[in-house]
């Protein structure tokens, strides 16, 4: 039987570094989070890319 691999973390902090426009519940979070709405965090993610960075960047700019 072969050995199983051993599972690293590189995979969440790169998961945790996106916010996927199109999933209610990241865009629920993000929503919570910055206090915005969550047509405000999708027309973020659309204006400045999926990075969790420049979108909340972007949301805190533009209060």
């Amino acid at each position: 039987m072969a050995k199983a691999k051993k599972q690293t973390t590189r995979g969440r902090k790169q998961d945790r570094a996106r916010v996927a426009g199109g999933q209610r519940h990241e865009v629920s979070y993000e929503s919570k989070k910055t206090g915005r709405s969550a047509s405000a965090v999708k027309k973020a993610v659309k204006k400045v890319g999926n990075s969790r960075k420049r979108v909340e960047k972007r949301l805190a700019r533009k209060r």
